[in-house]
């Protein structure tokens, strides 16, 4: 058995802290939150996510940019309602969340429709509210667009997604920037398509696009590709195409385990320096960070079910599940879990638990091997649960979906009711009486 001494060092986030031995965010205990709303329980600090959002307004200030928030990380409308008011503009890759945008009262000419699959019926849709741009990701689909837009007497505003071959040092399934990656146009096909583009009449080349990857811990990768797109954009207006804007994507990792990304300004200090070198200074700055500004204001309260000790295992069973949290079970993803009641020293040892949900998959794990001292009812946080979490869950098992609470201070705003069988039912139609 091991003891806690250490344990919770360094383990909760900003927002986050023990305060006279209760786990609070801001001003707000989370066991009152929880007791309140029940479990599984998302609660987000809005002071966090501002000011992440501040470390990329400092890094950026002085200097034409747009900061669009990649609302995949996290779409709750006051989520997105807190960002734009803050100046954010959004970034999209589907039409339902095109509607979302509008609904959190983004203006349409800051959104951004990324994404590799844009139907006609999703381009038709952005065209007609005049989104600010495109980020075009195949030839093909360049095509599409603008037969689309001709149909309806438009030119599309047009940015096309490079893929540079660069790779981001982050797991494979959220590396974007290399060749064998779906994603963007490949690097010496740029230029020709750039000139196509530019002749095509439902288009208006506006601007260049890059994203490499999410949860980039290093600034190499982000160097390398910023050397990489100033060289296309020198070699695409000697073609005669001017580039409004250079859009470097987001990416920018959190800390889920002891992680060191660099501070977001700090970051742009290094790239703006890299582009004032190169003789763009001037040139306009779109960038989308998501999981940098969402990821680690949020946390998911979950109460411990059962203990079911065992001779190879010890297994800790919670009513937070993969539907709830599904990064660990799709990319062996950690997240921190501390307990809501700070341990005392000397007052119970921890055992070694795998901390597991109530689903019919052995894949349905919240985090492996984790000392903790527990018992049955008691309540625990899984930590830096803002970024695909939430946004990614799912009905699986008929769960309903969790409650969300947005705290400011003090005051704590319930943002998603639980969502009950009856809600999932709605949709669904019964055969007729047999």
């Amino acid at each position: 058995m091991t003891t806690l001494s250490g344990l919770l060092a360094a383990q909760v986030l900003p927002s986050f802290a023990y305060q006279r031995s209760q786990l609070t965010v801001e001003d707000v205990p989370l066991d009152r939150l929880a007791r309140e709303h029940g479990t599984p329980l998302f609660v987000y600090s809005q002071a966090a996510m501002l000011n992440a959002l501040a470390a990329y307004q400092r890094g950026l200030a002085g200097r034409p940019h747009l900061i669009c928030y990649a609302m995949k990380a996290n779409s709750s409308l006051a989520i997105l309602q807190t960002l734009v008011r803050a100046g954010c503009g959004l970034d999209i890759v589907s039409g339902g969340e095109l509607e979302r945008a509008l609904a959190a009262g983004v203006a349409s000419s800051k959104v951004i429709f990324s994404g590799v699959g844009k139907t006609r019926a999703e381009m038709r849709q952005a065209l007609s509210v005049g989104i600010g741009c495109f980020n075009v990701e195949s030839r093909a689909e360049l095509d599409v667009l603008n037969e689309v837009a001709q149909g309806m007497g438009l030119r599309a505003p047009v940015s096309i997604r490079v893929n540079p071959n660069v790779d981001a040092q982050t797991h494979p399934y959220i590396s974007t920037g290399l060749k064998g990656n779906k994603f963007g146009i490949a690097h010496e096909d740029v230029i020709d398509t750039y000139v196509h583009a530019a002749a095509c009449g439902g288009l208006r080349v506006v601007g260049i696009d890059c994203h490499i990857g999410s949860q980039i811990t290093q600034t190499g990768p982000y160097l390398d590709a910023m050397d990489r797109v100033l060289d296309l954009v020198q070699a695409i207006e000697a073609k005669g195409v001017a580039i409004e804007h250079i859009d470097f994507g987001g990416g920018l990792g959190i800390d889920y385990q002891g992680d060191t990304p660099p501070e977001a300004d700090a970051l742009w200090a290094q790239l703006l320096q890299r582009m004032d070198a190169r003789g763009f200074g001037g040139r306009k700055i779109y960038i989308e960070p998501g999981r940098s500004l969402v990821g680690n204001a949020g946390v998911c309260l979950t109460e411990v079910l059962y203990l079911k000790p065992g001779e190879h295992k010890n297994f800790l069973i919670v009513d937070a599940a993969m539907n709830d949290l599904p990064r660990p079970a799709m990319y062996q993803a950690f997240h921190r879990i501390v307990p809501l009641t700070e341990p005392q020293e000397g007052s119970v040892d921890a055992l070694t638990w795998d901390v597991v949900g109530p689903v019919c998959e052995s894949g349905d794990w919240i985090g492996r091997d984790r000392p903790l001292a527990v018992q049955a009812g008691d309540l625990l946080a899984v930590m830096s649960a803002g970024a695909y979490c939430m946004s990614m869950a799912s009905n699986y098992n008929t769960r309903g979906r969790a409650a969300e609470v947005l705290v400011n201070g003090a005051q704590a705003t319930l943002i998603r009711e639980r969502e009950t069988a009856a809600d999932q039912f709605r949709t669904e139609r019964m055969l007729p009486p047999a």
